[in-house]
């Protein structure tokens, strides 16, 4: 198979000449609309998003419909909603809410004029945007064929490209076998990083650093990728070393209009998933700023891009971007751009769903401002002991974090719920907000110590230490994590920063992470 590759430089001056240069087939008229307004919605999704819309939903005066599994008989979302109905009868606790004819269903049956798909499950998947269309219910996202084409990596890395956003050199199409992936390497050398073509989330993600543990990455990613998304197909990237990853919310509508509403700074990871979440982001060059959220709108723009949604980036050392993906979805992060922003990021997919304008709704670049700083963290039910695996069981004692700057989104955080096996372990999101990033953290700090929790193991993302006997490695993917130190001080001691563990590297190895166990 002959293999295509592109590399991108990412420079100002070229980037304005790709743009100027765009052929008109890239162009979209603003679509003839009708406004439609909304009566019923009903969340296609579970736990604390679900929870989320529902508030929204009833802050506009609009009904709420949920769904459950048969597993979920007791859970919170259910008893949030002004109608819930059982899905999946009969099926796995996951495969029920992909039940696609039977959510469509429920919805036609009940007069749904809306379907919020939240985030996971159904939320990226371009053929349930279909089915809703198809069945006349409104889909709370972009067009079907957006998320197909933002859903398929190597087609939104060429649009990307298109759009004179600078990407990672990688391969142009998905990659059919191991010799694929070894050409690769013999071009750009190592590290590389496979990555699922049709998923994210850190599933089907492997850095591979030298020739030896290729195929055995290989087979991983595309076995992990396979179980999470039914589609192995890997592509390869170069790898980024030790980047900070930043994402920008953008917000279109049906008439062409996209705004954004600035970045999130998501380097705090470990496992390739997110566990600390800012904005804006700290430290940020401006004009820098400037050209991630000029990148992220034209190619929203480029694709005629609807509703919510995220353009992520990586930013090496030298203060070069590159595109990594487009969430069409709301992120679980939503919250910390709300609070900065002070715009309801659900109120908005409503409304823009309905038919709305965002300059109808008052939501104008110019008026766009940040007010302050805000942090997330989640509280999970996951047991550092066993190496981070999820606890289950029934929480006896349950006590939160509160006050002033802080905001608790969550599902099944009370005396008395019952922790499942079956689904996410997130248990609830922390987010502080102050007037600048250290009077943020300064709440965060203390609402989280606040935290008692008793029955489950329950750990933060946001605790880290230095190597004691109690600490276990994390495979943090991002140097940034050093931010840490000076967001937190009063969880390390001094010794942590001895030994040059966070000068010019700041590998994996110099990094340990232990979830607090609330209720010590």
């Amino acid at each position: 198979m002959m293999l295509r590759y592109t590399v991108v430089r990412g420079g100002l001056g070229l980037l304005t000449v790709r743009r100027a240069c765009l052929s008109p087939r890239f162009t979209h008229s603003a679509p003839k609309t009708e406004y439609r307004p909304i009566k019923k919605v009903m969340v296609a999704n579970r736990g604390e998003i679900a929870i989320r819309v529902f508030r929204a939903c009833t802050e506009l005066g609009i009904r709420t419909v949920a769904v459950y599994s048969e597993q979920d008989t007791g859970q919170m979302h259910r008893q949030k909603a002004d109608e819930a109905y059982l899905i999946g009868k009969g099926l796995p606790p996951v495969a029920a809410y992909l039940d696609i004819p039977d959510i469509i269903k429920v919805a036609k049956n009940n007069n749904v004029d809306a379907i919020h798909p939240g985030y996971g499950f159904l939320s990226e998947r371009a053929d349930f945007a279909q089915a809703c269309a198809d069945a006349g219910v409104m889909f709370i996202g972009p067009s079907p064929e957006t998320v197909r084409k933002m859903g398929d990596k190597v087609e939104a890395r060429s649009l990307a490209i298109s759009a004179g956003v600078p990407v990672v050199p990688g391969t142009e199409y998905p990659i059919t076998c191991l010799q694929d992936a070894q050409v690769f390497t013999q071009t750009y050398g190592f590290p590389i990083i496979f990555k699922a073509a049709y998923g994210g989330g850190g599933r089907g993600m492997r850095v591979v650093r030298e020739y030896e543990e290729l195929e055995e990455n290989y087979q991983r990613a595309y076995s992990e990728a396979l179980a999470a998304f039914g589609n192995g197909s890997l592509f390869v990237e170069k790898f980024i070393e030790k980047p900070r990853h930043i994402e920008v919310q953008i917000l279109g509508d049906k008439y062409g209009n996209v705004i954004h509403l600035y970045e999130r700074d998501c380097s705090i990871q470990r496992r390739h998933q997110k566990v600390v979440e800012i904005a804006p982001a700290f430290q940020l060059d401006p004009h820098l700023r400037d050209r991630l959220h000029a990148d992220a709108v034209n190619l929203a723009k480029l694709v005629g891009y609807e509703n919510a949604g995220t353009v992520e980036f990586l930013v090496d050392r030298h203060g070069k971007h590159y595109f990594i993906e487009v969430n069409s979805r709301l992120q679980v992060e939503h919250t910390v751009t709300e609070e900065i922003t002070d715009v309801d990021l659900v109120h908005a997919q409503l409304r823009v769903c309905e038919g709305r304008s965002l300059p109808e709704l008052g939501l104008r670049q110019d008026k766009i401002r940040v007010n302050g700083c805000a942090i997330q963290c989640r509280v999970t039910t996951e047991d550092p002991s066993r190496g981070f695996q999820p606890d289950t069981g029934r929480i006896e004692v349950f006590r939160s974090g509160e006050g002033m700057g802080i905001r608790l989104d969550s599902a099944s955080a009370f005396q008395g719920a019952i922790i499942s096996p079956h689904y996410d372990s997130l248990l609830v999101k922390v987010i502080a907000s102050g007037k600048d990033l250290q009077t943020a953290a300064s709440k965060m700090s203390r609402a989280l110590a606040e935290f008692r929790v008793r029955g489950v193991k329950v750990g933060n993302s946001a605790t880290v230490c230095s190597d004691k006997a109690d600490a276990l490695h994390a495979a943090f993917s991002c140097f940034y994590l050093h931010l840490m130190f000076s967001l937190f001080p009063m969880w390390w001691e001094k010794d942590d920063l001895a030994d040059g563990g966070w000068g010019e590297d700041h590998s994996v190895d110099n990094v340990k992470m232990l979830c607090c166990q609330a209720g010590k």
